[in-house]
């Protein structure tokens, strides 16, 4: 498996946030589930594909959202790829570069309709926060955190 920066707007990545997007719609069964702005190319910093015999399977991103804190968005592997291993990587690879961007604290928001996620957030070492910017108040959100210098 490869994981790469790639750009936000090219095809595999919009295909993997599609999906993702059309995944969480069945879920939630509705497409207004998502509380605060859609991340765009304007406010990702890193986004990053993961590829398995050249085909992409996962993705994911950090917003920065202040001075040494990021927001991970778009966390996603296709179904076929889940247990794969592909999801640490993807995560792995976000984590180290937060770091290189001076990030030490990463935050990010998962739903009450994918305990799959929040099983594999707290596993690697998330913990649960407040809710926080746009997620306050929303009984759908669970937020987590993790501190990325008391992880090394």
């Amino acid at each position: 498996m490869t994981i790469a920066v790639e750009d936000w707007d090219a095809p595999d990545g919009a295909a993997l946030r599609a999906a993702q997007r059309a995944e969480l719609d069945a879920r939630y069964d509705f497409a207004d589930h998502e509380p605060g702005r859609t991340p765009s190319a304007e406010d990702i910093a890193v986004f990053v594909v993961a590829r398995r015999k050249g085909r992409a399977v996962g993705c994911g991103a950090l917003r920065l959202l202040e001075a040494g804190v990021a927001e991970i968005k778009r966390m996603y592997v296709v179904p076929e790829a889940r247990g794969s291993g592909a999801a640490v990587a993807i995560l792995r690879e976000l984590e180290a570069r937060a770091g290189r961007l001076g990030v030490g604290t990463l935050k990010l928001e998962t739903g009450t309709a994918q305990p799959d996620a929040i099983r594999f957030y707290e596993r690697e070492g998330y913990r649960r926060i407040d809710n926080f910017g746009p997620y306050q108040g929303e009984s759908l959100s669970r937020c987590y955190g993790r501190d990325l210098a008391a992880a090394r």
